[in-house]
């Protein structure tokens, strides 16, 4: 589990095909690696990957194939947010994220708002049910709040310091983001189809 609370900005170093999907290097120098073992978790641009080796400033992790059809920004040389997995006793700043992508969102107009940006965005159909207006969903492994919702569009507001600190302030129209809808809505909905 994870907050949605970035701690660092990487560097995908390298990213080969491997076990059937992709083997990434990422420059994690800022995220501070010497408390991370080999099979720990890590939230790379929101996806839960487990480090498979490790040295002082890299970690290797593989990507599926499942995992590469429903998300984005794994090319070399791309800069990616990343966040080590929640222990029990850290604080909650964010909301709870699994680091399981839903799909890939597509940002269709940005403007700004003073020092902020608001970026409008268009998910897939199907996600549209989770995504509610002053609920949290989660845009490359950033946690937000959803400003305003409109079938399956929606907008959130990025503060300057998320602007600063994520890889959210490099995007344009027309750019990519994964996306992951807040977990209380999915089990909501899960309960309720159930009955």
């Amino acid at each position: 589990m994870f907050t949605g609370i970035v701690t660092a900005i990487g560097t995908v170093t390298a990213a080969v095909p491997a076990a059937g999907g992709l083997r990434l290097v990422v420059d994690a120098a800022g995220l501070g690696l010497k408390d991370v073992a080999v099979g720990d978790s890590i939230a790379v641009n929101g996806i839960c990957l487990t480090v498979v080796a490790r040295s002082t400033r890299n970690f290797k992790a593989d990507v599926s194939r499942e995992t590469l059809a429903c998300t984005a920004g794994f090319a070399r040389g791309g800069r990616v947010n990343l966040e080590k997995a929640l222990r029990a006793a850290d604080r909650l700043g964010g909301h709870l994220v699994s680091g399981h992508v839903d799909d890939v969102g597509i940002v269709t107009r940005m403007r700004r708002a003073g020092a902020n940006r608001v970026i409008a965005l268009r998910a897939p159909a199907r996600l549209s049910k989770y995504i509610a207006r002053k609920g949290s969903v989660t845009l490359n492994g950033v946690s937000l709040t959803v400003n305003d919702v409109r079938g399956s569009g929606f907008t959130v507001n990025l503060i300057p310091h998320t602007l600063a600190s994520t890889n959210l302030g490099a995007l344009r129209a027309g750019g990519k983001v994964n996306v992951e809808v807040d977990i209380l809505a999915r089990y909501i909905e899960r309960l309720r189809v159930g009955r």
